[in-house]
């Protein structure tokens, strides 16, 4: 919206040419996010604790988690909204990709905030049931699914990483891909969320990895050149992926370790759900598997726990699962985790931008 403004003005004053460059808006939007999650965070995380808005933290977990009970949480709400304020400050608003974004962003957010609500205001309450709240997110994806597919142009064939010729056009079995990718990521990223800054910190890494991508589908001629599928719009949602990132950045402030807040599931849930969205729309849907392999290999830990322990009647695959607790309860220290998990999102972030090339 700001942008829209004061681009109104650059006859006058051709300085302001400047600002109907994505790459601008990118920085800006950034910045923005990033100053008022510092902003916030400072103000709400107090009021949290005042309101006794406390962590909660299951019995069986690890041992040395015992310290996090009445960390406030729902920490995601403020990052949400800083996310929020900075997109429309800077992005185009005729653009219906960002509107698509920011809407499945928000109603995630709602389910999230929900649960949070329930297990952690009410108490008595372990939050939405888990078939709930997968029917609302799997409505909320398929609607983001029909929009995408009825949209005017949009392609609905897959891209696969490494083979650049391979692109199998599915039809409407693309809003199928789509709430497969959309509800996975979400809850993929929810699961990742149990350490200090463990999630935070591949969510800002997997978001500059969409930042490159969506620019870049956006740029009929560096898209043509990377012969990957050129989306026209997609490179308006760099400056949402900026957003998240900047807005990440100022919530790791206070989920460092030790964390001041939790983001809870408002910020995991909406914001693996935005990743999921970034993917689809910019054609890089597969590749999300490699960006976000931390995220899966966490929520594959879970499935394979469960399902063996299911099978054996009492055996585990893992000390517990998601792999994280498996490895504090290996001894190592919980900065370790973290650190080492982000180095390994690093890893597959790099590996994910080479695809570009190896084709």
């Amino acid at each position: 919206m700001l942008y829209k403004l004061i681009y109104m003005f650059h006859t006058q004053f051709s300085v302001l040419n400047v600002f109907r460059y994505i790459t601008f808006r990118t920085i800006y939007a950034t910045l923005t996010a990033l100053l008022l999650s510092l902003a916030l965070g400072y103000w709400i995380i107090p009021y949290l604790r005042r309101l006794q808005i406390g962590q909660y933290v299951r019995d069986d977990g690890p041992p040395n988690h015992k310290n996090k009970v009445g960390t406030p949480t729902m920490g995601g709400s403020f990052l949400l909204f800083s996310i929020l304020i900075s997109s429309l400050l800077w992005v185009d608003p005729d653009n219906l990709f960002i509107w698509l974004v920011l809407l499945v962003t928000i109603l995630f957010g709602a389910i999230g905030f929900m649960d949070d609500y329930l297990k952690v205001v009410r108490k008595s309450s372990k939050g939405l049931r888990v078939w709930s709240k997968l029917a609302m997110q799997t409505a909320i994806a398929l609607f983001a699914g029909m929009v995408l597919y009825y949209h005017p142009g949009f392609d609905t064939r897959l891209t696969f990483p490494f083979f650049k010729t391979f692109l199998p056009d599915i039809g409407t079995g693309y809003v199928v891909l789509a709430i497969l990718v959309v509800v996975g990521a979400s809850n993929a990223v929810n699961l990742t969320d149990g350490l200090d800054g463990l999630a935070i910190g591949p969510i800002i890494i997997a978001f500059l990895t969409y930042l490159t991508f969506t620019y870049l589908a956006g740029h009929v001629r560096i898209a043509q050149y990377l012969q990957i599928p050129y989306v026209r719009g997609a490179g308006e949602l760099a400056v949402v992926c900026g957003a998240v990132v900047g807005a990440g950045m100022g919530f790791l402030w206070y989920n460092s370790y030790p964390a001041q807040v939790f983001m809870g599931d408002a910020g995991s849930l909406s914001l693996g759900a935005a990743l999921g969205m970034m993917a689809i729309i910019c054609k890089q849907e597969i590749t999300l598997i490699l960006v976000g392999g931390l995220f899966v290999v966490e929520a594959l830990s879970v499935i394979l726990q469960v399902g063996y322990f299911k099978i054996t009647r009492g055996k585990r695959v893992f000390r517990m699962a998601p792999l994280h607790h498996h490895f504090e309860l290996k001894g190592w220290p919980e900065a370790k985790v973290t650190v080492r998990f982000w180095i390994i999102a690093i890893m597959l972030a790099l590996l994910s931008i080479s695809t570009l090339k190896l084709r």
